[in-house]
């Protein structure tokens, strides 16, 4: 990691506290930081959080920055977690997390996938479930910002605000769903000196249909990928047109077909064929089909190495807490866990958890405490 990549306390001196300042025992710095260190850990409730605080030695609390005698309480952690800003915590923590992964080139430019996940476990009967959009590195899987889409809205509405959380964007590929196939996307991303790939379906019917139409059977395969693996084959192939006019979106400079063929093993004979477009402001000298493939297929990133690591490492939809903002807060928690773990090299968050817990001072030193 990088030398000049402070401690989390640092990154979180300039987040505000909700709290009235009379009677303020713990920093939010110290109260953010334990919460993560637990987190690290793989404790996932705010009582769990304050079982780890008042279990691990001296030492440790110390380190942090709390008095042995005096730990914060479960329901003192617990109010200032519903009460926290969580866009304002993600961005504090992303700037922080960006400075510890490995700087992209110019040759390797640095993608970064929006998508959003809805938190299961906040419904209740007179809500709808909350529901998050996030925006991930996808070379290192580093959850960079993350906002809230309330049910007034909807994810298009809150792509901007996302990634004005971002400070520089010039020259990154962001990658998206169908959903955000929007031309005010691409005039605000053009603002910002960003490229974009944007995948086509349904909702963009006209456009769909354009591409579906273009001569993809005169065009060879730009690149091909078989792969076997989880009891399943494989086959990708990417096509690539120039599209300079003829295509009724604006700056779209390239045409792509992803053809995906997929078996079962035990199955040899039944191949099921998916075929999604999209298209890309990207030129032909801007970027090779092999970083266009790994771009287009790392979109699913997030999903892979942060979204199912909530689900299933960290029992997300599981989880009861609803009140307040705790929820957004407690997700971006789990983000801040998974992201400095992916940055110190970690790829099985689950046993990661399990080797932080058996040492209290493992996270410390993970979070640059220590």
């Amino acid at each position: 990691m990088p030398e000049t990549a402070g401690g989390l306390p640092a990154a979180l001196a300039d987040v505000p506290d909700p709290r009235a300042r009379r009677g303020v025992r713990h920093p939010l710095t110290v109260v953010v930081t334990a919460a993560v260190c637990a987190v690290v850990a793989g404790y996932r409730s705010y009582t769990a959080i304050a079982e780890w605080i008042a279990d691990v030695p001296d030492t440790t609390v110390l380190a942090v920055g709390i008095a042995p005698d005096r730990r914060p309480s479960e329901a003192m952690i617990r109010r200032l977690l519903q009460a926290l800003d969580p866009d304002l915590l993600t961005t504090a923590i992303g700037t922080w997390l960006a400075g510890r992964a490995p700087a992209s080139t110019p040759v390797n430019r640095q993608a970064i996938a929006v998508d959003g996940k809805t938190l299961r476990g906040s419904r209740t009967a007179d809500s709808t479930a909350q529901h998050v959009l996030a925006a991930c590195d996808q070379n290192t899987g580093v959850v960079l910002a993350s906002t809230d889409v309330d049910g007034k809205t909807n994810e298009i509405t809150r792509f901007e605000p996302l990634l004005d959380q971002i400070g520089d964007l010039t020259n990154t590929v962001i990658t998206v769903d169908a959903l955000h196939c929007q031309r005010d996307h691409v005039t605000y991303l053009a603002k910002r000196g960003a490229h974009w790939i944007l995948t086509v379906k349904g909702n963009q019917p006209h456009l769909h249909k354009q591409l579906a139409d273009l001569p993809w059977r005169q065009v060879p395969d730009a690149t091909r990928h078989d792969d076997r693996g989880h009891g399943r084959r494989e086959i990708r192939t990417l096509k690539i047109l120039s599209v300079s006019t003829g295509i009724a979106f604006p700056n779209a400079a390239q045409a792509l077909q992803i053809r995906r063929r997929r078996r079962r093993l035990d199955q040899p004979r039944r191949f099921t064929t998916e075929t999604v477009y999209a298209i890309t402001d990207l030129h032909v000298h801007q970027a090779k089909p092999e970083q266009l493939a790994t771009w287009i297929r790392g979109h699913w990133s997030i999903e892979n190495a942060v979204h199912w690591v909530r689900d299933v490492t960290y029992d997300e939809d599981r989880s009861q807490i609803r009140t307040g903002t705790g929820p957004q807060v407690m997700a971006v928690l789990r983000n801040t866990a998974i992201s400095a773990l992916r940055t110190a090299g970690v790829t099985n968050i689950a046993a990661a958890n399990r080797h932080h817990a058996r040492d209290s001072t493992r996270p410390l030193a993970l979070l640059g405490i220590i």
